[in-house]
């Protein structure tokens, strides 16, 4: 059995909060069940990396929540979070202090081929 979950958001709408539930959510579980749980955050949704985005989208309704408090909640929880090194030489470094790491497409298809890793793409 698997022990760790790579949750790869690269096409999800950075600016749709309740799209961008689910896979954080699902890591903050996986995270919370004692798994060795991951988002990459790449492509468009690579902007939630970058300060001043992710505080920017609310979620659903009006809880005055946005998607940065649910990306703090799955971090503090746990989960390990990772930016495609595409999106930072895109556009730019001044990321969120919830990331961890860049990472490279090689780290990505890596990841992806281990047997010991279920990998969640959005």
């Amino acid at each position: 059995m698997a022990n760790k979950l790579m949750v790869v958001v690269v096409n999800t709408d950075p600016e749709s909060g309740p799209d961008l539930m689910e896979p954080l959510t699902q890591a903050h579980a996986a995270a919370s069940m004692e798994y060795d749980a991951e988002v990459i955050l790449g492509g468009r949704a690579g902007r939630l990396a970058l300060r001043g985005v992710a505080e920017q989208v609310p979620l659903r309704g009006a809880t005055g929540r946005s998607v940065l408090d649910l990306l703090r909640e799955a971090h503090a929880a746990g989960v390990v979070f990772k930016v495609a090194a595409e999106v930072t030489e895109r556009l730019g470094d001044d990321l969120i202090a919830e990331i961890n790491e860049r990472v490279g497409s090689a780290y990505i298809v890596s990841e992806a081929m281990d047997d010991d890793t279920v990998t969640f793409t959005y």
